[in-house]
Order: C-alpha cells, then sequence, then structure tokens
C-alpha cells in the first residue's frame, strides 16, 4: 500500500450492494464522481472506520456510498466550489450532486425556464 492511499470500499445505494475495494490517493467528497470499473459514479456520502492502535486511533478505511452517474458537461465555479450547470440562472440549486428543479438533466443553454439572476 502506498502511503498515502486510502484502503475505500465502493457500495452502491440502489440496489444496495458492494461494488468493491480501491485504494485511492485522494480523499472523495459528496458530490464528486468516481471511475470504478468502467464506470462512473456519484459520491453521495463518505463514512471512515477507525483502529485503534498503540493509544491512538488512525483512519483504516474509507466507506462510499454512490448512485450511478454521468459527469455533468455544464459547472459554475461558486464560492470556491464547483456546482452542476449554470450557476447564473435563478433556478439553479447551487449543488455538487443537482443542477435544478425545472430542468434536473439539463442542459441548461437551451432551456426554456432560464431566468437570469439579478444581482
Amino acid at each position: 500500500m502506498e502511503p498515502n492511499s486510502l484502503p475505500t470500499e465502493v457500495i452502491l445505494t440502489h440496489p444496495c450492494q458492494q461494488l468493491g475495494r480501491v485504494q485511492l490517493d485522494w480523499t472523495p467528497q459528496p458530490g464528486n464522481y468516481l471511475d470504478f470499473e468502467g464506470k462512473t459514479y456519484a459520491v453521495l456520502e463518505r463514512r471512515h472506520k477507525y483502529q485503534l492502535r498503540a493509544g491512538r486511533y488512525r483512519l483504516h478505511n474509507i466507506i462510499l456510498y454512490v448512485q450511478s452517474a454521468q459527469r455533468p458537461s455544464e459547472k459554475s465555479l461558486v464560492a470556491g466550489r464547483w456546482v452542476v450547470g449554470d450557476a447564473t440562472c435563478s433556478y439553479n440549486a447551487q449543488s455538487e450532486i443537482m443542477r435544478c428543479a425545472v430542468n434536473p438533466n439539463g442542459p441548461c443553454d437551451s432551456c426554456r425556464f432560464y431566468e437570469n439572476l439579478t444581482v
């Protein structure tokens, strides 16, 4: 195991099943996308497991709960984080996972509900 790699268990949320294990050299956050065994998944939740060794708790592994997804083609940078879709629209959810309520699958550029935010 590499010094900065994290043993990670990947679990599909629906239907609930373990997809496998992988060594990651980055810490996935909810909203990130993970390519695993040729498929793309959106990370919904991350949990940690710790072990007590020599009187200290150390991170033992990470569990990722994921769902099958496609990487969004549209992203906007808002306050230092990436959100899905065009953040200038008043219907944008400002979320890493969901674009908006009226057109969740997009695209934003041809959406008939687009309303520019007035600041």
